[in-house]
């Protein structure tokens, strides 16, 4: 049997890098365990911090060390240049985690070399990163939210006189505490909860400076679940999971410290509720034209008993801990059989 060339594309332009690197390394794995040898080749292609992509031996020694490779500004002429073994990818596995992987960018490159790739499209991959057309998506299909209101740099970065205004539109709207969040950045990077003027504008600073468009939403008293997707036009949903942290909220550090954030799986929750967040789940994957993989996150209010979809992660973390494979894994299907899955489901869409 002819096997397919699987081309492992990780590291990236984000703060995530040293993420990617961690969940290429999983999947490597994945695929060199079970019947998966017998059916794919790995070709991993490393793309620098600065832009630069790498293949071979470079690409390789990155993957079984885990460690970035220190790179300088690139040329104009470096960044038009692809290594000659993307020419022999039969499909994709991008694991490009936050702005410049899973913002529709690779996906739009990867759908120009016309060659199926594991995930969201275009459309899927950027409605999913931004988190004002995001909840847009949600709100027009229904999907039940937390207050929340949407600005820009330039309202924020405006006279004197105006910001004061602003800041008083937002106290109306969604009120104290409350988060606010740059629209388009991952892994909680510029997110602030805050609880006073104070406070709100040195946040609403601070997220600017990351992002254009920036979102505050009211804060709540929940219990934070998640729940993964698998699939194209017929999605599944897996376990519903709880993630518990020593934290005042889910920031980088409790995400990426070890001890800082405890999964439980499956959560402890009423039937009615897990059955509720699975629909509310395939509900929102549809919603933004997901595909492939995604994980939910939302806010369970134990007291009123209410749900509320939080957001969509159509590239979720990928190393053998993360929430994503560990929920498919407590549903039955196990990390090498995911990896598998993934690539099935890209080929599938692309005929």
């Amino acid at each position: 049997m002819t096997k397919l060339r699987v081309g492992l594309l990780f590291g990236g332009r984000s703060g995530e890098h040293e993420v990617s690197i961690k969940s290429a390394k999983a999947i490597a794995t994945a695929l060199n365990t079970a019947d998966n040898p017998q059916k794919y080749e790995i070709l991993p292609v490393y793309i620098q911090k600065n832009g630069v992509w790498q293949a071979g031996n470079t690409a390789q020694q990155i993957l079984d060390q885990g460690t970035p490779l220190p790179c300088e500004e690139a040329t104009a002429q470096q960044l038009w240049q692809f290594p000659p073994q993307v020419s022999e990818v039969d499909v994709w596995f991008p694991i490009l985690h936050g702005p410049n992987g899973e913002d529709g960018t690779i996906q739009g490159l990867l759908t120009l070399m016309q060659t199926p790739f594991v995930g969201s499209g275009v459309l899927g991959s950027s409605v999913g990163m931004d988190k004002i057309a995001m909840k847009m998506a949600f709100a027009q299909v229904g999907l039940p939210q937390v207050e929340y209101t949407a600005v820009d740099r330039a309202e924020i970065w405006s006279n004197p006189c105006v910001f004061p205004k602003l800041c008083d539109e937002i106290e109306e709207i969604v009120g104290y505490p409350c988060f606010v969040k740059p629209a388009n950045l991952g892994s909680s990077v510029g997110i602030a909860k805050v609880r006073s003027r104070s406070e709100l504008e040195a946040a609403l600073d601070n997220a600017a400076s990351y992002d254009r468009r920036i979102v505050i939403e009211t804060g709540v008293t929940a219990r934070e679940v998640e729940c993964a997707v698998l699939g194209n036009d017929n999605p599944k949903a897996s376990v519903v999971g709880e993630i518990t942290y020593n934290a005042d909220f889910y920031d980088y550090e409790a995400k990426y410290t070890d001890g800082k954030a405890q999964l439980h799986i499956p959560a402890q929750l009423p039937e009615t509720i897990i059955t509720q967040i699975q629909e509310m789940a395939i509900l929102a994957f549809a919603a933004v034209d997901g595909a492939g993989l995604a994980r939910v996150d939302f806010f369970y209010v134990e007291d009123s008993q209410e749900v509320f979809i939080n957001e969509i992660n159509t590239l979720p973390g990928f190393t053998a801990f993360s929430m994503y494979p560990q929920l498919w894994n407590a549903t039955g299907v196990t990390f090498p059989e995911l990896v598998d899955q993934l690539i099935q489901l890209a080929l599938e869409r692309n005929n």
